[in-house]
């Protein structure tokens, strides 16, 4: 069976790119659109069955009362009869005659809805018309009938052969629509305002923050608004327990490794120096499971820290350490609501694993499509792309893809920053140095 392709035109695809991504414009939209449609609908019909219907009737009765002038014209032997008998006529009739009269050539405003339906009404009715002129009186019709006793010009009231006001209908459909509109508008907003807010709160949560979250709105979304601040609890106690389980821990630890210490201090052996490195590696590893501990912990409020001299202060850090780390591009975003201990840690932890592994780390700031980048990229072997996912774990090692020469790693870096970077709203993203030929690691932040 042959398959046709697709027609884009038919699955309406193509009208996302003009729809609204807002809460508020496309119920905006759902509100507003069958109301202008209800509305053109009524308003069609209106004009065309009902409107048009009253004034072809009230046309027709004129185009008699002419046909019947003109016959009496008509009939008259001379042109002073012919006057005198049209004007007997015409005062019964509420019209007005000049005999013979000036042409009246055919006149209709753009803007007259009915006045093309009168002129053909009339023209149908009286072949002898000569013309309809509906532009030199608003209020009035003047139209030109060809006798045997030369033009004559008559007019009559526009209310003859159509309905007065013939917007107003309209004018109040139109303002009802609106007036309705904005009442609806109104009580759509105190129903899209808690959900914004509900938002607003899980975002501010996903960065770290705790903003108050009161319920409101309808049962659904208190629903949903209860379920959320339930889950925010629940992960708060479970951070909490986490932090005071690791640093409940380490504390214990630390008592009997400084017993360790105090004892080795007091042995005279060849032996002493190696014990004493195994004391510090164990005191080192004590302190990165209560730095994981704190990473996710709620430290302190985010507060406006210029990223670029933060970024110089890190290199110049790293320089008075003894790494080898060169400052690349970096860009000026000024001022950045973030955590400036839990920021600085991360990247520590991340120029700490680069110069572990290579000879060569870069410290760069960019600024890319809605983001900011911090960008650690050394000339170490790197993480092939298969693992890149696994390395960013808890307590994962991947001394395969790493040099296991330069010592041992609890697995906790990389992770740490994750956690950091999470905080903040953003990510971590491993991949290649483009020129170093290593690692390069890039710390996402939102903008």
């Amino acid at each position: 069976m042959v398959q046709l392709p697709k027609n884009r035109f038919l699955d309406f695809a193509w009208l996302k790119q003009f729809m609204p991504r807002g809460l508020y414009g496309r119920a905006a939209m759902i509100l507003i659109v069958p109301i202008v449609i209800l509305q053109l609908v009524v308003s069609v019909v209106f004009i065309q069955r009902h409107f048009n219907r009253i004034t072809v009737q009230m046309t027709s009765g004129i185009v008699l009362e002419l046909a019947y002038l003109r016959a009496e014209v008509e009939a008259a032997p001379t042109p002073a009869a012919a006057q005198t008998r049209g004007a007997q006529v015409v005062g019964p009739l509420a019209m007005q005659m000049q005999l013979p009269g000036v042409p009246v050539m055919p006149s209709i405003r753009f803007t007259d809805f009915t006045g093309p339906l009168v002129a053909r009404t009339l023209q149908a009715g009286l072949p002898a018309l000569t013309g309809v002129d509906l532009t030199t009186s608003r209020e009035a019709v003047v139209v030109g009938v060809d006798t045997r006793h030369g033009p004559m010009r008559v007019q009559f009231s526009r209310d003859r052969v159509s309905a007065s006001n013939p917007h107003q209908l309209l004018v109040l459909m139109v303002a009802t629509g609106v007036l309705m509109t904005l009442i609806a508008y109104l009580f759509l907003r105190n129903q899209i305002k808690p959900i914004r807010q509900l938002a607003r709160a899980a975002e501010a949560f996903g960065k770290g923050q705790v903003v108050p979250y009161k319920l409101a709105g309808a049962t659904e979304v208190r629903s949903a608004g209860k379920a959320f601040l339930d889950m925010r609890s629940r992960l708060e106690r479970q951070i909490e327990q986490r932090t005071l389980m690791l640093s409940g821990v380490s504390h214990d630890l630390r008592t009997p490794l400084t017993r360790l210490r105090l004892g080795l201090a007091m042995i005279d052996d060849d032996s002493r120096d190696d014990l004493e490195r195994d004391v510090k590696d164990m005191e080192r590893l004590v302190d990165r499971f209560l730095s994981f501990a704190r990473s996710d912990a709620l430290e302190d409020d985010p507060e406006p820290v210029d990223l670029a001299a933060l970024t110089r202060h890190l290199a110049d850090n790293a320089a008075r350490a003894g790494q080898n780390v060169v400052l690349g591009d970096v860009v000026d975003p000024g001022k950045y609501p973030v955590r400036r201990a839990a920021l600085e840690r991360a990247l520590e932890n991340l120029l700490g694993n680069a110069t572990r592994y290579g000879s060569n780390v870069r410290l760069s700031l960019v600024m890319g499509r809605g983001d900011l980048r911090f960008v650690v990229e050394d000339d170490g072997p790197g993480i092939p792309p298969d693992t890149r996912e696994e390395a960013l774990k808890p307590f994962a090692r991947l001394d395969k893809a790493r040099n296991q020469d330069k010592g041992s790693s609890v697995g906790l870096g990389l992770a740490i920053a994750s956690d950091i970077a999470r905080g903040h709203g953003g990510h971590l993203r491993l991949g290649d140095s483009a020129d170093l030929g290593g690692l390069k690691v890039e710390l996402v932040l939102p903008r």
